[in-house]
């Protein structure tokens, strides 16, 4: 090998270890920022190396250099742009649309690749039966992703809603003629050429959009991790098509990550992913569900009155939940939570694996308030230390924390694990009002007689309760 391969494989190697020590990273909130960007400077390199490899070989023609350049700044200046202004309750449908992306690059380098072949041929009957395959795959996968991924961002943004057909059995009927109309094509994509390229490009798009349509929104979260598994499925496929050892080692890592994720996400839902790519409980019937009875026992409080509840406790645990998100009040929330601390009251964070509307939601937006990882618990961990608990604060969180998951046998969300805030001696539900959450359905929680509701946006009421803590004289001790 001359040098100037060893400098170009050396380039793809020390991006693929950085991808993968980047990848790792992001498992702990600790980690995540510096993980990060490892992964941004595996992808520079990345792209450095394919660029290396053409100047040397004198692949890339001056008009080319012009397209790349002007791509290259188009992407920064999008990437900085979305980064500085999309808030974190945006973050979701930002996910989907970078899966989407994904899935549009890697269906782009394939078509482009059947329609101008790389080699001397002029035809795709004449590549390597691996080529010819890796071509169906990445269009395949890459035209779900992309068209699924826009739906999901529609969904999540309130776009889109599930049509009546699509919520009928007769959907399975429309997705499985798809189905059988992208095999038909991949057969004879493989068999004669270009023939079936667009009818496959057609049908899996269609079938992305039919495939993720009538997925309700508590089944999202879910959805969004699966289609940054398929993103990195047809990267890799893409990665034979051109030959690109990188992109197939990144994808197949993405690939795996997305899908270990998605199983996460299964178990934390108590849900298995055949219900909830072809219609189950979460994803049909609590879209549609009525509320499961009217709330008779409600009992609402002031915040001077949980200022007074709060002063008394010793160990508190906050559950934090999208409306939190939503109200943007983490830092006025730890502006409360340093308080309690200084009064030496010993404060925790419950966070519930598919609390918000992604995985690692809370854990971000926590972290962005300097909340410190140590007191930031898994369901697992802080489940057991709710009976000894004082006081629990639940700040926009619905279904997480609903004991008709454990309870009631009847109920849509009867399995899923969920978050034992009811075994506290005092608990308080911070929301705007009596809505349901994703699940649609009445929460138990809310008519026990240990529980009382603050009703008010998140902020202002966390504000309410900065105010009434500091005129009780708390903190004062720090």
């Amino acid at each position: 090998m001359n040098v100037v391969g060893i400098v170009k494989y050396s380039i793809d190697l020390i991006a693929v270890l950085l991808l993968a020590l980047g990848i790792k990273g992001l498992s702990k909130v600790r980690s995540a920022r510096e993980a990060n960007r490892l992964a941004a400077i595996a992808m520079f390199l990345a792209v450095l190396g394919i660029l290396f490899n053409g100047i040397v070989e004198g692949g890339i023609s001056a008009s080319a250099w012009i397209w790349i350049a002007l791509g290259s700044c188009i992407g920064s200046i999008l990437g900085a742009l979305i980064a500085r202004i999309v808030p974190m309750t945006s973050m979701p449908e930002i996910v989907a649309l970078f899966n989407g992306c994904g899935g549009m690059s890697s269906l782009i380098v394939a078509l482009a690749v059947a329609l101008f072949p790389l080699s001397n041929s002029d035809q795709i009957d004449n590549f390597a039966w691996v080529e010819r395959a890796s071509i169906v795959v990445s269009v395949f996968v890459g035209s779900i992703t992309f068209t699924g991924s826009i739906v999901a961002m529609g969904k999540l943004q309130g776009w889109l809603a599930t049509p009546s057909l699509m919520q009928s059995k007769f959907r399975h009927l429309i997705n499985i003629s798809l189905t059988i109309s992208s095999l038909i094509a991949a057969i004879e994509l493989l068999r004669s050429g270009q023939t079936g390229l667009w009818l496959l490009v057609i049908s899996s798009g269609i079938l992305g959009i039919g495939v993720t349509l009538p997925i309700g929104g508590a089944d999202m979260p879910v959805v969004i991790s699966l289609l940054n598994s398929y993103s990195g499925v047809a990267a890799a496929a893409a990665g034979f098509v051109v030959g690109s050892q990188i992109l197939i080692v990144a994808g197949a890592m993405v690939g795996a990550a997305g899908l270990i994720l998605t199983k996460v996400m299964c178990d934390g839902m108590n849900r298995s992913l055949v219900s909830v790519l072809f219609g189950g409980a979460l994803s049909t019937s609590m879209d549609t569900a009525k509320g499961g009875g009217e709330y008779v026992n409600i009992t609402s409080c002031s915040p001077e009155e949980c200022a007074l509840t709060l002063e008394a406790a010793e160990r508190v645990i906050i559950v934090p939940g999208y409306g939190l998100a939503v109200a943007q009040a983490q830092h006025t929330l730890r502006e409360v939570t340093r308080l309690l601390e200084v009064n030496n009251i010993e404060v925790s964070y419950a966070i519930h694996p598919v609390a918000g509307r992604m995985p690692g939601h809370m854990n971000v937006l926590l972290a962005e308030a300097d909340v410190p990882y140590e007191q930031l618990k898994e369901m697992e961990v802080i489940n057991p230390e709710f009976p000894a608990t004082d006081v629990v604060l639940v700040l926009g969180a619905n279904d997480v924390v609903n004991p008709q998951a454990k309870n009631d046998p009847s109920s849509p969300l009867y399995g899923m694990p969920v978050l034992d805030v009811q075994e506290a001696r005092t608990v308080f539900v911070i929301k705007r009002g009596m809505s349901a959450g994703y699940s649609g359905i009445k929460n138990d929680l809310f008519d026990l007689p240990n529980t009382s509701m603050v009703f008010g946006d998140a902020k202002k009421v966390l504000g309410d309760l900065l105010v009434e803590l500091k005129e009780l004289g708390i903190g004062r001790n720090g």
